[in-house]
C-alpha cells in the first residue's frame, strides 16, 4: 500500500490531469526532457554521416521523435499527453538578445540592400503562397478562402496568426474547422521547413562550386570540426550571461514603451534591437575587447543552446493527431507549398541575393521563413554554418526580415485577400 501511495505521489509530481482526461507533463520535467532529446538528436546525427552531410539540425531529430512517440500513444492507446512548455518563450528572448549583441552596426548598414531584396522576395512569395492555397482548396470543393488558412496565415504567420484569424473564417465564411486546418498546415510546414534547409544549401554549394567560409567565428555555436577545441571559462560565460540579461531587460522596457504608443511588436524583436544597441554602444565606449576574452564565444554558445532547446520544445509540442480528417487536403496543398518554396529558393532567392555563400545560407533559411517560423529559419542556417562556415550578413538580414518586417506585410496581404 505504501509503495502504491508513493507511486501516485511521484506521478502527481510529474503529471497534471485535466478535466478532459488528458495528461500534461509539468514544466521542469518537460524542460529536462527537452535537454535529453537535444542530446539524443546530437548523438544520432553524430552516428549517421548522411544527416550531418545534409545539415539536418539536432533539435529536429529529438523533437520529432518525441512528437511521433506521443502521437503513437494517442492512436494506439487513446492516451493524450502534452507538455508544459511555458519556459520555451524565454529561450527565444535569449537567442535574439545574443544575435543583437553580436551584430556589428557596420554589417547591418551594408546589409540594407539585401534586406530590402529579401523582403520584396518574401512579399511576392506570400502572394504566391495564398494563390496556391486558394487554388487547391477550390479543387477539393472547399470554400476558396479556406486556402488562406493553408497559405500565409499558418505558414508565414504561425499558430498565433491562425488562432487570431480563425474566428473570422468561422463567422464570415462558415468554415467551422478553420482553426484545425490552420494548425494542421502549420504542423506539416514546421516539420518540412526543418528538413529542406540543409539539402538546399548542399545542392547549391555543390552545383555552383561555392567557396565557403571556414575562417571566421560563427554567430551561433561552434563549427563541427572545432567542438572539441572549444575553451571558455566560467567567468567568461557569466559575463556573457550578464549582458544577455541586460539586453532582455532593456528589450522588455522597449516593448512596454512601444505598447504605450499602440505599436505592437513581438517581444523577441525588442530584445534583438536592445542587443544591437547595447553591443554597439559598449564597443564604442570601451573601445577594447571584452573584459573576459571568451565572452564572445560564451554568447555564441548561449545562443546555440537557447535556439536548440526552443526548437526541440516546439517540435515536442506538436500534436500530430490534429491532422486526422484533413490528411488528403493537407497533404496535397502542403506538397504544392513545399515544392514552390524549394523552386522559388533555388531559382530566384539564391540568384537575387548574390549567388554566393551568404546567399546560400539565406536560401537555407528561406524555407523557415515561408513554411515554419523565425526559429526554424535560423536553426537551418546555423546547421549549415556549423558545416560550412560563418555567414555574418545572413544572420542579420534574415532575423530582421522574418522577425519584424514580414509580419507587417503578411497582415496587410491577408486583409487584402480576406476582403476580396
Amino acid at each position: 500500500m505504501k509503495i502504491a501511495k508513493v507511486e501516485r505521489q511521484v506521478l502527481n509530481a510529474l503529471l497534471d490531469k485535466d478535466l478532459m482526461g488528458s495528461y500534461q507533463i509539468q514544466g521542469f520535467v518537460s524542460f529536462t526532457l527537452a535537454i535529453i532529446l537535444l542530446f539524443l538528436g546530437k548523438l544520432i546525427i553524430g552516428r549517421f554521416e548522411l544527416l550531418k552531410r545534409y545539415s539536418v539540425p539536432e533539435p529536429v531529430i529529438g523533437g520529432f521523435l518525441c512528437a511521433s512517440a506521443v502521437g503513437l500513444s494517442y492512436y494506439l492507446f487513446s492516451f493524450e499527453l502534452s507538455f508544459d512548455l511555458r519556459s520555451r518563450d524565454i529561450l527565444l528572448l535569449y537567442f535574439f538578445a545574443a544575435i543583437g549583441l553580436q551584430t556589428d552596426i557596420r554589417t547591418l548598414v551594408t546589409g540594407g540592400r539585401p534586406l530590402a531584396i529579401l523582403l520584396a522576395l518574401a512579399t511576392i512569395f506570400i502572394i504566391l503562397q495564398n494563390l496556391v492555397g486558394i487554388g487547391v482548396a477550390g479543387l477539393f470543393g472547399m470554400h476558396p478562402k479556406a486556402g488562406l488558412l493553408v497559405g500565409s496565415i499558418s505558414l508565414i504567420g504561425g499558430v498565433g496568426t491562425a488562432l487570431a484569424w480563425s474566428p473570422t473564417f468561422v463567422e464570415a465564411f462558415d468554415i467551422s474547422n478553420a482553426l484545425e486546418i490552420g494548425v494542421a498546415a502549420n504542423t506539416v510546414g514546421l516539420i518540412s521547413a526543418c528538413l529542406i534547409g540543409g539539402p538546399i544549401a548542399r545542392f547549391l554549394i555543390l552545383r555552383h562550386k561555392i567557396k565557403t567560409n571556414q575562417s571566421d567565428e560563427l554567430d551561433i555555436g561552434v563549427a563541427h570540426n572545432k567542438e572539441h577545441q572549444t575553451k571558455v571559462d566560467s567567468y567568461a560565460l557569466l559575463w556573457a550571461w550578464l549582458w544577455l540579461n541586460v539586453a532582455i531587460i532593456l528589450g522588455y522596457l522597449l516593448d512596454q514603451l512601444l505598447q504605450s504608443v499602440d505599436f505592437q511588436l513581438p517581444m523577441f524583436v525588442s530584445c534583438l534591437m536592445a542587443g544591437i544597441l547595447i553591443g554597439n554602444c559598449r564597443n564604442l565606449i570601451l573601445k577594447r575587447e571584452e573584459a573576459y576574452p571568451g565572452a564572445k564565444l560564451g554568447i555564441a554558445l548561449f545562443s546555440d543552446i537557447s535556439l536548440g532547446m526552443f526548437l526541440t520544445m516546439a517540435l515536442m509540442g506538436l500534436q500530430i493527431w490534429e491532422l486526422q480528417g484533413l490528411v488528403a487536403f493537407i497533404s496535397s496543398v502542403m506538397f504544392c507549398q513545399i515544392l514552390i518554396s524549394v523552386m522559388f529558393t533555388l531559382f530566384i532567392v539564391y540568384r537575387l541575393m548574390g549567388a554566393d555563400y551568404e546567399a546560400t545560407v539565406i536560401s537555407a533559411g528561406f524555407g523557415g521563413i515561408t513554411l515554419g517560423s523565425t526559429a526554424t529559419a535560423i536553426v537551418n542556417m546555423s546547421a549549415v554554418a556549423k558545416q560550412y562556415g560563418a555567414a555574418h550578413r545572413a544572420f542579420i538580414v534574415v532575423p530582421l526580415v522574418c522577425g519584424f518586417f514580414i509580419d507587417i506585410v503578411n497582415a496587410l496581404i491577408i486583409r487584402f485577400f480576406v476582403g476580396l
